[in-house]
């Protein structure tokens, strides 16, 4: 429940915000962290770790802020998502430059988020779909996979990061099925509406002139 008296206005600076803001200018210093030798020195690595560590748990802390606390914000409503794309579309292609993930995984991650944005905006105006327990998995599977692929792990542990990863690529696929069927429900509900209330207004206009 929100903690901001109704009515008050909700101020763009706020610690939800400030989080999602913190989470975008992690990126770079993580790719910098990631980079340095070529990813070949295993302090960096650990570095690289827990930066995207951190800028993970940020994500999962700013959208429970801001509805607790009432500091939703249209800006980010925008910049939420976009700083989640851009940490895991950066450590993803960053881990295939580096050959140690294929580029159809980083493809088709890429590919269902990109597609998921566009359906967000192409559904906007008729509502905003809410995030389903599949989609939350997705993202903390994902998470898990990356920081597996960024640790300087001994081989045999390998398979296991690359079983985290593909259960990851599977949710992916299959929470952005799912997104887009429930994208195309909300739009022809919303069309609906909008062609129920145009009708009302016509019915009201023609009974208004009737009477006079």
């Amino acid at each position: 429940m929100s903690t901001r008296p109704v009515g008050t206005p909700v101020p763009v600076v706020n610690i939800a915000n400030g989080l999602t803001m913190l989470r975008l200018l992690l990126v770079p210093v993580f790719l910098a962290a990631l980079f340095v030798d070529h990813g070949q020195t295993s302090g960096w690595r650990v570095g690289a770790f827990v930066i995207f560590a951190l800028a993970s748990f940020t994500d999962r802390v700013d959208g429970e802020i801001a509805r607790k606390r009432g500091l939703v914000t249209d800006f980010g409503k925008i910049a939420d998502p976009i700083a989640d794309k851009a940490l895991t579309g950066a450590a993803l292609v960053s881990l295939s430059v580096l050959g140690e993930l294929s580029w159809w995984v980083t493809g088709v991650i890429a590919f269902r988020e990109l597609g998921v944005t566009v359906l967000r905006f192409w559904v906007i105006r008729h509502g905003v779909i809410p995030a389903s327990r599949g989609g939350k998995a997705k993202t903390f599977v994902q998470a898990i996979a990356i920081g597996l692929y960024v640790l300087p792990l001994p081989d045999g542990v390998h398979p296991v990061a690359q079983g985290v990863m593909a259960l990851a690529v599977v949710l992916t696929v299959v929470t952005g099925v799912d997104y887009v069927v429930r994208a195309l429900r909300l739009r022809r509900a919303g069309m609906r509406a909008q062609q129920a209330a145009l009708l009302g207004r016509r019915t009201v206009v023609g009974d208004g002139a009737a009477g006079n």
